[in-house]
């Protein structure tokens, strides 16, 4: 079985009048201003799949502040979700600080997601306030043992839009504040997974923590893979595209560089993937 871990889509409404939604959304606008910054649908999404052939995609839209574009593009997720629910798995995503969050995170998982986030911090990083702020959200994934996505990227190196003040304490703090959840850290944890080689500590703070792997081509030489499973361990690497930002022949070219055997590469394009979203 071949998963996809990160996929964005968007309602139509969205993807026809970007510009419509830029105001109140900074992140939302640095990420999509230019017109060449692609929005997809589902429909986009599956044909994708087919072409590369993917059996399913988890997919989720924006972390939206206003709470109508919120439900908006989330309700898409849920009905994309209930009418393929073979091919797609659905994560709410939302902005923790939105004063409807904790209530739509319920109801979103009751009605049939399976997780939460990419959660995205592109303005503060994730300060002490972040911390206290997702806390209801991790409380109630934690109770139903499904997995939260973090956007976190490297705080170091070259500039691009949806790079955030993030720093490695501030990522270390997030996992440790919430040891017993299962946390997806998008594009590679920011690179913290190489902290598993100290001796004390880290490595059992990172027990429950998985790196993905979206955008990698764009951030990171095809070593990465080889030097991931040698520290982290090779059951920690989820493959995501952040589609439609890539495709998949971009990654697949990249496997084939890295030095990773046949079944290691299986391990991380799905079957990690699969055990952690208990899919049998």
């Amino acid at each position: 079985m071949i998963i996809d871990i990160h996929t964005h889509a968007f309602p139509k409404k969205i993807r026809d009048n970007r510009e419509k939604y830029f105001a109140g959304e900074p992140g939302f606008k640095l990420l999509y201003n230019s017109p060449g910054s692609k929005l997809a649908g589902v429909e986009q999404t599956l044909a994708m799949m087919d072409e590369y052939k993917i059996d399913k995609s988890v997919v989720f839209g924006f972390p939206w502040k206003n709470a109508d574009t919120c439900r908006l593009n989330n309700q898409y997720i849920l009905k994309a979700v209930a009418k393929y629910p073979d091919r797609l798995i659905g994560f709410s995503c939302l902005d923790p600080f939105n004063d409807k969050a904790v209530l739509e995170t319920e109801s979103n998982l009751d009605m049939g997601l399976s997780g939460v986030g990419e959660l995205a911090f592109y303005e503060s990083g994730i300060d002490e306030e972040v911390i206290d702020g997702i806390q209801p959200l991790m409380e109630i994934c934690a109770r139903k043992n499904y997995p939260v996505m973090i956007h976190t990227n490297e705080p170091i190196g070259h500039i691009y839009p949806g790079k955030s003040p993030n720093t490695l304490k501030q990522i270390y703090n997030l996992v440790t504040r919430f040891s017993h959840n299962k946390v997806i850290l998008a594009h590679w944890g920011g690179g913290i997974f190489l902290f598993n080689l100290l001796k004390k500590e880290v490595k059992k703070s990172l027990k429950n923590v998985y790196f993905d792997t979206a955008a990698s081509p764009f951030l990171y030489d095809p070593d990465i893979y080889r030097y991931a499973r040698d520290i982290a361990g090779i059951k920690k690497i989820l493959w995501g595209t952040d589609f439609p930002l890539l495709r998949p022949s971009r990654y697949f070219n990249e496997f084939e560089e890295s030095g990773l055997s046949s079944q290691e590469i299986m391990q991380i394009i799905g079957k990690n993937a699969q055990a952690l979203l208990n899919l049998h």
